[in-house]
């Protein structure tokens, strides 16, 4: 299910714009987690959920919020995931409408999923020093908050 752009190497880093690798990246990731998570017939956002639950319990209107930085429109309605979690035996919701928390087996099945997900972020890491990851990510969050305020207050001073 990969979406490649391509084998061609040599000085294509130098010719692609960081648009193009954003993207590239971007879809990589999701197939790449779509496959690690594939095994326990779990998507993306059942795992999202499921890993808020590990932090905390939380009641659906915590959830939600908590979660709605990384849903898009259209993405299943957090009612019915919560649904399918409880339906597995993976979360329980407290007694009289208390808040939801994974039981027992949802605890075990988030760790073998989080050692997954581990592996398969240590394999994204080849190759790549601390320090030039926290380069990258601080240079992205640099380059976000220019295009926000180009967009909410005008173009930003160059450097």
């Amino acid at each position: 299910m990969c979406r490649g752009f391509g084998k061609r190497r040599g000085n294509v880093e130098r010719e692609r714009p960081i648009g193009y690798w954003l993207k590239h990246l971007h879809n990589l990731l999701e197939d790449q987690l779509e496959t690690t998570l594939a095994e326990h017939s779990v998507s993306r956002r059942h795992w999202q959920v499921l890993n808020s639950l590990a932090r905390e319990p939380h009641d659906e209107a915590a959830l939600s919020a908590a979660l709605a930085p990384f849903w898009d429109e259209g993405v299943p309605a957090l009612g019915t995931l919560l649904g399918e979690l409880t339906g597995r035996g993976w979360v329980a919701q407290g007694r009289g409408g208390g808040p939801f928390a994974l039981t027992e087996q949802g605890r075990a099945v988030h760790g073998e999923l989080t050692r997954q997900v581990q592996r398969t972020r240590a394999q994204l890491l080849t190759g790549v020093s601390p320090d030039q990851y926290t380069d990258v990510v601080r240079t992205l969050a640099v380059m976000a908050r220019n295009v926000e305020h180009a967009l909410t207050e005008g173009r930003p001073e160059p450097a």
